[in-house]
């Protein structure tokens, strides 16, 4: 249902790419032969170290601690200098606290391509008003400026997402991570977000998930353009763009039909199934 792709940027080098088996621990086999170098352990390092389990429930618990971690490694790259950490789409609500990202000795820079949103971000934060998938050279930003660059439940409403990848690439510094954590299609409920009309799934959801209006948490138009589970569909994307090392990590399981019964029991059975022989089509 949704996954989380990163990519790290070490100049030229064959990417690395990691999958859960069947138990949901991290299992660098199941996509063919992996190279064991340096950049590609350090990817899955995090992971491993929060006893990554493919389940939506411990994707939420354990993202900011997986930013904190990667942000930690940051830091054995940056000799000692404050990580240099950029959230898109951070808008109103940026995943860390002033105080948060100092304890962790980041320096976070707030984006949105929304002016509106931006200006609502808590005070005291650096903000950047761009679209990570437009012209880099319009914007008051310097290439090579980040060490990691993250975002959280964006990319699925950037029309060209090969662009914003490629726009990371270019904001990170050498040995930089980027991570994006996404929904994904097929899966069910974002196989209607995509076909429904805005009006109609923007009503749908705030059915099930009051707190999604325009007050607390709006809704933006969903494209997905290359939000999918699939190895084959992201790693030829990665390898373009010239990142070194890269790692989709797909988890299964949404609330979305919770208040559903019967459809409810047959789409946990599915998505449990799913989960365990890695249908990657409906993460």
């Amino acid at each position: 249902m949704i996954e989380m792709a990163l990519a790290r940027n070490f100049g030229a080098g064959r990417p690395a790419a990691v999958a859960p088996n069947q138990s949901g621990h991290l299992h660098s086999g199941d996509l063919g032969s992996l190279p064991a170098t340096d950049a590609h352990a350090s990817l899955t390092a995090p992971f491993v170290a929060l006893g990554y389990v493919a389940h939506e429930s411990w994707a939420w618990g354990n993202y900011k601690a997986t930013i904190l971690a990667l942000a930690a490694q940051s830091r054995a790259h940056v000799q000692g200098r404050t990580v240099r950490v950029l959230e898109i789409g951070g808008g109103r609500d940026p995943l860390f606290s002033l105080e948060e990202a100092a304890a962790a000795n980041m320096h976070l820079t707030v984006n949105d391509i929304d002016a509106g949103e931006l200006a609502l971000a808590p005070a005291g934060f650096s903000t950047l008003h761009f679209d990570i998938a437009g012209d880099l050279a319009s914007a008051a930003v310097t290439p090579g400026s980040f060490d990691l660059i993250i975002s959280q439940m964006v990319f699925e409403h950037i029309h060209d997402v090969p662009r914003a990848w490629a726009n990371c690439h270019a904001l990170l510094a050498p040995g930089g991570v980027a991570l994006a954590f996404f929904p994904t299609l097929f899966a069910p409920p974002y196989v209607l977000n995509y076909c429904l009309p805005e009006f109609v799934s923007a009503a749908v959801l705030r059915l099930f998930f009051p707190r999604r209006n325009k007050t607390v948490q709006p809704k933006f138009p969903a494209y997905y353009d290359h939000c999918r589970g699939s190895q084959a569909k992201l790693a030829p994307l990665f390898r373009s763009i010239g990142y070194s090392s890269h790692l989709v990590v797909p988890f299964w399981s949404h609330g979305y039909f919770r208040k559903l019964p019967v459809l409810r029991e047959i789409d946990t059975f599915v998505q449990g199934l799913a989960r365990k022989r890695d249908w990657r089509a409906i993460t």
